[in-house]
């Protein structure tokens, strides 16, 4: 019987830990992330759940007749813009996941 105890308490801990994680979890995708390329003519900013929120290109990075400057711009800020959530997920979440196998 004493066994039963211990695997009780056991679950008990795993319930507030699972509470703990989506709590952290909702704060991180409420946070948000601003990725930036070649000195801010192009920003993204995107919500922690990696979605993208808004996008701001400054006038003077528009040239018509080289749209491929402005896609790349554009790329290198998303990727900014997602690094940055990475990293904050792996400090945020990282805590949780860190001892279970396969996460």
């Amino acid at each position: 019987m004493r066994g039963m105890g211990n695997m009780q308490g056991m679950m008990k801990q795993m319930q507030k830990m699972q509470k703990e994680m989506a709590k952290t979890q909702e704060a991180l995708n409420e946070k948000e992330f601003v990725g930036t390329a070649s000195g801010d003519l192009v920003s993204v900013t995107l919500t922690g759940d990696r979605k993208m929120k808004s996008i701001s290109i400054k006038p003077e990075v528009v040239d018509p007749e080289d749209i491929e400057i402005l896609e790349d711009l554009i790329v290198l800020a998303s990727n900014d813009a997602l690094a940055k959530v990475e990293a904050e997920t792996e400090t945020t979440m990282g805590k949780y996941t860190k001892n279970i196998p396969g996460m």
